[in-house]
């Protein structure tokens, strides 16, 4: 009775040795350019013979795997799937989706196991299309982490990676009036869709990131106090009001996450340089605050003001300083990114500077829930630094805090009373 009741629990709980993994959440077409082949139907269907289209699942120990995949194409297809050393073709043809076994991989050590999918012949328009990996093992003590489904829309949250997040921890007992800190981004390691964001406080963040293969910004943003994804519902006593911009940097209402407004400066920011980050937080007797930002390249000694903007129902200085390191764009999860965040320091309303030496590495409900495991942060050469995307596999455990060593010399000299004050927006 018992070993019945048992192969009735493995046969209907799919677990035991046998994994589906759904494309759709767990595939990014790595050649000829970082891409995705993926219809609204979450199926893979492409047709270029010189794609291809790379599937990551993460092992914790070596295995070998019986390997299938499902698919359908009306006509004669070939495809090709590929690990580090074994190759594999398949015939498939039939309308209706059905498994097509691939054979045996034998994979010598724990960690991210790369498939590479091509296409060899084709009888129509397309190689055909291909819904899911599926992989089996003799091994029950066997544990695999991928996207395994698209609930919480978790197929578009796995395909951009996990987040991580570095918070600051700050003197006790200050009332924090400025924040400062520096990025370098090592060159190589900046691909589309990064965010490396500085300065982070309780209602928006400062950064920049890398928009388009031209194209590179410096976004500064103010959330309203009025939750909502739609800043056209905000209320009009709600609104974030922008006071002042930069030069060329434009001002704007942002949504999707929250709203509120938002500045950016289209800037050609270069991947092995420092550049600094300033921001300052005003508590008003109107019970509201103000927030000001300035960036600037720190070898040329420069500053420029990004933009002012005013938060109703707000009466706080700096809370919650933090950084972070994001992908927002899909087709470059599988891109690895690496921001080395260093020298942050606050200032207190006295004009005392602080120099922050202790800082939480956190991550996201995407490296929380165990769908990636490509992140990592902490200290290196004297300075903090996150990791995120590429399928790497020197993880670091969030929720743990990392101490840097102390440096008093780089304490910032800033000018307060002559730092740029930009255009003043008619109201």
């Amino acid at each position: 009775m018992k070993l019945f009741l048992f192969l009735l629990l493995t046969a209907t709980s799919g677990l035991a040795g046998e994994w589906t993994i759904p494309l759709a959440g767990n595939t990014y077409r790595t050649a000829p350019a970082p891409g995705s082949g993926m219809n609204r139907e979450g199926k893979l269907v492409w047709s270029n013979p010189e794609e291809v289209h790379s599937i990551y699942v993460h092992i914790d120990q070596p295995a070998t795997f019986d390997v299938a995949l499902r698919g359908a194409s009306p006509t004669p297809v070939r495809w090709k799937l590929a690990s580090a050393s074994q190759s594999f073709e398949i015939e498939a043809e039939g309308a209706d989706a059905k498994e097509y076994p691939v054979g045996k991989i034998k994979v010598a050590k724990a960690g991210y196991l790369k498939l590479d999918l091509s296409g060899l012949k084709k009888g129509g328009a397309n190689f055909g299309e291909i819904s899911d990996l599926i992989l089996q093992s003799g091994n029950d003590d066997l544990k695999l982490h991928f996207v395994k489904s698209n609930k919480g829309n978790m197929f578009y949250w796995g395909r951009r990676g996990p987040s991580v997040h570095l918070g600051y921890q700050v003197p006790k007992g200050k009332n924090i009036e400025w924040a400062y800190s520096e990025i370098t981004v090592p060159k190589g390691e900046d691909p589309i869709g990064s965010y490396f964001m500085a300065n982070g406080f309780g209602q928006g963040y400062f950064g920049f990131q890398v928009k388009s293969p031209t194209e590179r910004w410096v976004l500064f943003s103010v959330w309203s106090p009025f939750k909502t994804n739609n800043p056209n519902a905000i209320p009009e006593k709600d609104r974030v009001t922008t006071l002042a911009k930069g030069r060329n940097v434009r001002a704007q209402k942002f949504g999707g996450e929250g709203s509120g407004g938002q500045s950016f400066l289209k800037y050609p920011w270069q991947a092995g340089k420092t550049y600094r980050f300033l921001t300052r937080v005003q508590p008003s007797e109107d019970d509201t605050t103000v927030y000001t930002s300035w960036f600037g390249d720190k070898e040329a000694g420069e500053w420029q003001l990004i933009a002012s903007f005013r938060r109703p129902r707000t009466k706080v200085h700096l809370t919650g300083f933090h950084s972070f390191l994001e992908n927002f764009s899909v087709n470059f999860g599988a891109e690895k990114r690496l921001g080395l965040y260093g020298n942050q320091w606050v200032c207190d309303t006295s004009g005392n500077w602080h120099e922050i030496t202790r800082a939480r590495f956190t991550a996201d409900a995407t490296a929380r829930g165990g769908h990636r495991l490509d992140y990592a942060g902490g200290t290196k050469d004297g300075v903090f630094f996150m990791k995120n995307g590429g399928f790497f596999d020197d993880r670091v455990e969030f929720d743990q805090w990392f101490e840097k060593p102390s440096n008093p010399e780089t304490k910032p000299t800033i000018d307060f009373k002559n730092l740029p004050k930009g255009e003043p927006v008619a109201k």
